[in-house]
């Protein structure tokens, strides 16, 4: 039994705002995104990203359309400082992106990130202290003013730094933290100091970062703390107001969106609502809201499964299945009713006009993915637990995405012979489809070598009734592999790669289970090996995966010969 709760927490007073205005608004254009998943999404992971991953997603979020992105808090760890300087020195920020990096209002830190982005073309200065009572009073024993001149002494620090800098455009952002717990009349008095400090104008905006560092109220209290501040700012013409809201009610896309109709101009936020605690705002579910409402929001998700695969892969957290719009299970339909509904919806759908269907505020094939879950895995739920058959049976324990891909081909053998099928056909039929195709490829030996820093394998493969030796390298066995079928035709890039044993002992057993596509993109397709040692299960699951694939083009598979 939950204690009484008036007892021990306080409801959030109301803004008084007359004639509140952001009701009435509409949601018109997207607005300024900023990613802040290398820096607040990094922090807040049990395992922070190394410099290769945090590499890989960066190249991810520039390649989605992300034109700043926060990269690091450089003061704070050497190994933050490093990265920054590896970006700048290697030549990896494009023109037209901004690098962000956070600091505290503090001379030392702020001189440090000055010394971090020595070199950059363009550069977000994200300055930030706290200002709300708790934090003043129990954190930092400092009064109102005491903070204010910190604040400013920091600005003015910043602005005479940025000025010794003149090859880099300075951009500055100051955060108020914990916005939404300090009084507003302060947050106004301590925001306007800082434009004026900065001598912000029209053609060189501040961006005035308004946090929901904790969400602690509903959303419509956040969005009137923003237009209060909306409406008073001194010099708004030279400000962007930006959104940097966490979730931890649970209610952070809403805050966002009441936010921006508000008079924001601009969020921060991480790609799936990476954060700390219960996350930042989520930008992939804010930007897909937009597109359904006929907005364009400026960012590429046209191939979600590749950036939702790189974000799984660099940060090692899972996407929930039920994540709107990108979770694996959230195009399956298990309801029959549900199922005859999209079936209808399709079949009455006509070209060039409005999307309409049940149940799916947006088309799949819109983001890069296809129906095959939305028609099949409803029709194979009546027909036992394929997933745990095999895995009962045959210690198969399949993916997620296999499990909807492999379920098309029971419905296929159903279809064609009806009635129950068993564990024993099941397997059978999992048998011929991914281990035992031998079409176009079959793998028939490979050994490894050493080439200074890179890996190599010598592949041996049977194709087109002849035996081939194939040489590859690159940066682990399966890149390797993946370059050396690329040396007779067969051009494809691996999505994504798990493994599993078997059995245990001396028995033991690998699976490896594959997800292939074109190299210029497409469907994916699974492959799986099995051996009892894990290359060599890899190496299997990537030529059952690369047959998968070309089999369903006999033009593709012919012009590879």
């Amino acid at each position: 039994m939950l204690k009484n709760p008036a007892t021990k927490y306080a409801s959030f007073p109301p803004i008084q705002i007359p004639n509140r205005q952001w009701p009435n608004q509409v949601i018109r254009q997207a607005p300024i995104w900023m990613s802040t998943d290398l820096r607040d999404g990094n922090q807040a992971l049990f395992e922070p990203m190394n410099v290769e991953r945090k590499m890989r997603l960066f190249s991810r979020l520039v390649k989605t359309g992300f034109k700043e992105i926060e990269v690091a808090f450089p003061s704070a760890s050497q190994t933050d400082y490093d990265f920054v300087r590896t970006l700048i020195e290697g030549g990896h920020i494009p023109d037209g992106v901004s690098v962000e990096v956070l600091a505290p209002a503090r001379e030392a830190l702020i001189r440090r990130t000055f010394e971090a982005l020595k070199g950059a073309h363009s550069a977000i200065v994200h300055i930030y202290s706290a200002t709300s009572p708790s934090f003043r009073e129990m954190v930092f024993s400092m009064t109102k003013q005491e903070v204010l001149r910190m604040v400013v002494s920091s600005i003015r620090l910043v602005r005479e730094l940025s000025r010794e800098n003149p090859e880099t455009h300075w951009t500055l952002e100051y955060s108020p933290e914990n916005f939404t717990a300090t009084e507003l009349d302060y947050a106004l008095e301590v925001c306007d100091a800082v434009t004026e400090t900065w001598g912000a104008t029209p053609d060189d905006k501040i961006i005035l970062n308004l946090p929901m560092t904790v969400e602690m109220a509903t959303p419509n209290v956040y969005a009137d703390q923003i237009e209060w501040m909306h409406r008073r700012l001194d010099h708004r013409n030279s400000v962007l107001i930006s959104l940097h809201p966490h979730n931890d009610r649970g209610t952070g896309v809403a805050a966002a969106e009441l936010g921006l109709m508000a008079g924001a101009d601009r969020v921060e936020g991480c790609l799936f609502g990476n954060g700390e605690r219960t996350g930042n705002v989520d930008l992939v579910t804010l930007a897909l809201n937009l597109y359904t409402q006929g907005i364009s929001p400026n960012l590429d998700f046209s191939d979600i499964n590749a950036i939702a695969r790189d974000y799984e892969e660099c940060t090692q957290m899972p996407i929930h299945p039920r994540h709107p719009s990108v979770g694996d299970l959230v195009f399956t339909a298990f309801s029959g009713s549900h199922q005859d509904a999209i079936r209808k919806g399709f079949a009455a759908q006509e070209e060039k006009t409005r999307w309409d269907i049940p149940y799916l505020p947006v088309d799949p094939a819109d983001l890069g993915r296809n129906y095959d879950s939305v028609i099949r895995i409803n029709s194979q739920s009546g027909k036992g637990g394929v997933a745990f058959l095999l895995e009962q049976e045959y210690g198969i324990v399949m993916p997620r995405r296999l499990q909807v891909e492999f379920s098309g081909e029971i419905q296929h053998r159903t279809d064609e012979g009806g009635g129950e099928i068993d564990a024993k056909h099941i397997w059978e039929l999992f048998s011929a489809s991914y281990l035992e195709n031998r079409e176009p490829l079959a793998y028939v030996e490979h050994h490894l070598f050493e080439n200074g820093e890179t890996q190599g394998i010598e592949l041996s493969v049977e194709f087109s009734g002849k035996k081939h030796k194939l040489t590859g390298e690159g940066n682990g066995p399966i890149d390797a592999a993946v370059n050396a079928l690329a040396s007779i035709g067969f051009h494809v890039q691996v999505r994504s790669y798990e493994e599993r044993s078997m059995s245990g002992g001396g028995n033991a057993r690998a699976c490896a289970f594959m997800e292939v596509t074109r190299a210029e993109g497409g469907r994916e397709y699974y492959g799986v090996g099995m051996d009892p040692n894990i290359v060599t299960a890899s190496i299997k699951a990537l030529i059952s995966g690369t047959n998968r694939l070309f089999a369903q083009n006999a033009e593709g598979a012919k012009s590879a010969e």
